[in-house]
């Protein structure tokens, strides 16, 4: 204890962070229970789709919800990995709002009768591993992660947003509201002394997402 409020050791966080993997990679009904904040899908009326339509809406979906398990195990591993308690405070805070969205892809998943991606558990271990990596470069570059990882996020959710159905509005409300919040941690954490990456980083980020998406997509 230290001024009355408990003080986590490095063997608490871990076993902290093994608890939060298997919560986020076992997807089921208290997941989307726990979001802290209703779908803003919630209350529009259901979507017509056809067949085609509703497996193209499914990928692109589950393709959002691996990458909202990616952005808990990059939280994760970054706040597990920070130098100092003002970064592991927020990261942790943009992790439970990120989680609000990984709830969010869930529930429409649901409704489209499909299921996440079977590879979640890899996508968030791998996760944990950079974000872990990044944190112990420093707060600056651990901060400068975080906006060239949102960034990036923003546009993804834009091209996705182009690519749904007129009709899907369900899927619309849900990926500009990701997309607003992915904006403003963004914003919060150029504020908090993020450091611009090294050149080759962000095309290596790119990368790696690529093959994510293409992935999730399909599996």
């Amino acid at each position: 204890m230290r001024d009355g409020i408990r003080v986590l050791s490095p063997l608490d966080r871990l076993l902290s962070l093994l608890d939060e993997g298997l919560r986020v990679t076992l997807a089921d009904s208290s997941a989307r229970s726990r979001a802290g904040r209703p779908s803003p899908a919630a209350g529009v009326a259901p979507a017509e789709l056809s067949a085609t339509e509703r497996r193209h809406v499914a990928g692109l979906m589950r393709v959002n919800h691996a990458g909202e398990i990616a952005a808990q195990g990059l939280y994760h591993g970054q706040a597990l990995a920070a130098r100092t308690p003002a970064l592991r405070a927020h990261l942790d805070l943009a992790a439970r709002e990120e989680g609000d969205h990984l709830a969010w892809c869930e529930e429409r998943l649901a409704e489209l009768g499909e299921k996440p991606s079977r590879l979640n558990p890899l996508w968030y271990a791998g996760s944990v591993v950079i974000g872990a990596g990044m944190a112990l470069a420093g707060d600056g570059p651990s901060l400068g992660f975080v906006v060239e990882t949102e960034r990036q996020v923003e546009q993804h959710l834009t091209d996705h947003l182009s690519r749904l159905p007129q009709a899907d509005e369900p899927s619309r409300r849900v990926l500009e509201a990701m997309r607003g919040d992915e904006a403003r941690h963004g914003a919060q954490a150029t504020e908090a002394g993020a450091l611009e990456l090294p050149g080759p980083v962000k095309p290596l980020m790119r990368a790696v997402s690529r093959i994510m998406t293409w992935t999730a997509y399909r599996v």
